[in-house]
């Protein structure tokens, strides 16, 4: 069985129609990454992968910038936007104060921010519920580990990451109360998000102390935790992308967000005339975040694992159980 993700109906969240429908042929998309890149094997590429799929299917012409680094981020969008392109797509929370400065400058210009909302009027947010899929990959980490203790480590400490966490953690905990979870940050800094060595380290000392799985949202820097984890024999969770086949029989799961297809969503509906902003939500219920379950880590699995793991993913959609949340848990997003 492949992971597939299918196309995204999401929730709207007060929007305004901003557009009339367009030939493809006239529409120019810019893709700002953050600064790990469109190869980062995560979000950046998740979302990089949306605007490939727009020019193939769309016959859009796109274009992708990637910032060496933060202070590179509001003149790179004033540029874009000075040159009249359609639509200026922004990945990451990082771009939230450029995408303020910049929207708030060109008011006719229209933009995507993906992970913050700046509420603007010409700015559509995607945002994702990260809690909600950490919570799945946390439980099945637990039925599936053989020393009662589990590994987190994030990229850069803000809430976003800490979200993740509190979902894994508490899925993890709805699977085996007695479960122990560990929890590192690489850094304080967008530089977090880029350091495979210290990742690395990080998961060592927690291997050493008993995890056997580890959950690595942590950016280009959850590629030193897989080295870690194959070093060691253990096992890592992938985020974002499916990245059950950069370690095969090394990664248990990844909690997908369908970045993708949040991108190329967006395209399709400015191509259609039907462009909205503010925001668009994308959680469980609408296949927005998902766990991974494909030939690499199918035979991993138990089928009663899975099975426990898809009762637990029905009751989170219809609101049986409600995944805690770190954002309404604390009052500063």
């Amino acid at each position: 069985m492949n992971f597939v993700r299918p196309r995204i109906v999401a929730t709207v969240i007060l929007g305004f129609v901003l557009s009339a429908q367009v030939s493809a042929a006239d529409l120019r998309i810019a893709l700002v990454t953050d600064t790990a890149g469109k190869n980062d094997h995560s979000f950046n590429e998740s979302a990089y992968n949306g605007l490939l799929k727009a020019q193939k299917e769309l016959g859009i012409k796109g274009k992708v910038i990637e910032p060496p680094d933060e202070d590179a981020f509001e003149p790179i969008l004033r540029s874009l936007a000075e040159k009249n392109f359609d639509l200026i797509i922004s990945v990451g929370f990082n771009q939230l104060d450029a995408i303020k400065s910049v929207a708030r400058r060109f008011p006719d210009k229209k933009f995507v921010l993906i992970d913050a909302d700046p509420q603007l009027p010409n700015v559509r947010a995607l945002e994702f519920e990260e809690q909600e899929g950490s919570y799945l990959v946390g439980y099945l980490a637990a039925l599936h580990s053989t020393t009662g203790t589990l590994g987190f480590i994030g990229g850069m400490d803000i809430p976003m990451i800490r979200r993740f966490e509190l979902g894994y953690e508490s899925g993890a905990k709805k699977a085996n109360p007695k479960i122990k979870v560990l929890a590192n940050y690489v850094g304080v800094t967008v530089a977090a998000w880029n350091d495979p060595a210290k990742a690395k380290e990080l998961a060592l000392s927690q291997i050493s102390r008993g995890a056997d799985d580890i959950f690595a949202p942590a950016g280009n820097s959850s590629l030193g935790v897989f080295d870690a984890v194959v070093a060691q024999k253990k096992l890592a969770i992938g985020v974002d992308s499916n990245q059950d086949g950069i370690r095969p029989g090394r990664i248990l799961t990844s909690m997908v967000k369908s970045v993708d297809v949040g991108v190329f969503d967006s395209i399709r509906s400015l191509k259609e005339g039907h462009f909205t902003t503010g925001v668009i939500r994308y959680g469980l219920k609408s296949n927005g975040v998902q766990y991974s379950l494909d030939q690499f880590n199918k035979p991993m699995l138990k089928q009663s694992e899975i099975d426990q793991v898809e009762k637990i993913k029905a009751a989170i959609i219809a609101g049986r159980l409600v995944v805690p949340d770190y954002y309404t848990a604390n009052v500063k997003k």
